[in-house]
């Protein structure tokens, strides 16, 4: 069993990625899908359809892929059940130079670094795309 959701679904992302699959599906939580549907609004990833067998939830995340290029050239886990990384509004990073995201945890949702920023709002920095 794994004790790090998130980083299992970036990991599921990265390795369906580096294979060329078209679509790759995760075990459904509403923090890894409020996640998948930020990397959709940003255009990292396609659609997200919501799969349901009884009682256990997954979710289909169709990837993105540019002239066979992956959409998602780098993903990196930040803050770490052994580690975690809070900033301040004015401390979130900048992902290759207002390239990528950072996707943040604030008290209001989850969110880009940008948002976090304009809303002046600090959080947990759960991971960096570009």
């Amino acid at each position: 069993m794994y004790t790090d959701p998130i980083s299992d679904f970036l990991t599921r992302l990265r390795n369906a990625q580096a294979v060329g699959h078209e679509t790759v599906s995760v075990p459904g939580s509403k923090l890894k899908l409020a996640i998948a549907k930020l990397l959709e609004r940003e255009g990292f990833v396609g659609a997200i359809k919501e799969v349901s067998d009884g009682v256990k939830k997954s979710f289909e995340v169709t990837l993105k892929y540019n002239d066979k290029e992956p959409a998602i050239r780098t993903i990196t886990r930040i803050s770490k059940p052994g580690l975690r990384v809070y900033r301040g509004a004015d401390e979130l990073p900048r992902v290759l130079s207002g390239q990528g995201i950072a996707i943040v945890s604030t008290s209001a949702g989850i969110m880009t670094n940008r948002d976090a920023r304009r809303r002046r709002l600090g959080g947990e920095i759960l991971c960096e795309v570009s």
